[in-house]
């Protein structure tokens, strides 16, 4: 297998928040706060714990806890089972949170894209910009 056939590729967005880590942190573990910007769950913040994203669009993605620390960073797998080896995608999204002078710095890196994945990597590029912006007005809202 040459090395380009397993080279992959990540997405990151990085955006800061004029709010404290802590509240940054509900958002991204608090699985009702997480419905109304990411997707259906039954995640819970534990190293391990196997949950289920459930997409609008009718998919389900299989996630599992890979690390927790409290304000600072969430990882899980983000998988997609597809027929299409295009859109079968094994990936894991790791969340940083870094406090700023006015407030946080949220980044995301998914990654494990693979190259003939370009359909599915464009898509998450899009897709957590849409992400973020919903998460933006789920912190405006939430006091």
């Amino acid at each position: 297998m040459t090395a380009r056939a397993t080279e992959t590729r990540s997405v990151a967005v990085e955006r800061e928040f004029p709010h404290p880590p802590a509240k940054i942190w509900r958002a991204l573990t608090q699985p009702h706060l997480m419905e109304e910007w990411l997707m259906k769950n039954d995640f819970a913040p534990v190293v391990g714990h196997r949950f289920n994203l459930r997409g609008d669009w009718g998919g389900v993605l299989d996630c599992e806890i890979l690390v927790v620390e409290p304000d600072k960073t969430l990882s899980y797998t983000w998988n997609f089972a597809h027929a299409d080896a295009a859109f079968n995608l094994n990936s894991v999204v790791t969340f940083t949170i870094k406090p700023t002078k006015s407030g946080t710095l949220l980044r995301m890196e998914q990654v494990g894209f693979r190259p003939d994945q370009r359909q599915a990597f464009g898509g998450a590029n899009a897709g957590w910009q849409q992400f973020f912006a919903k998460l933006e007005e789920v912190l405006v809202r939430t006091g």
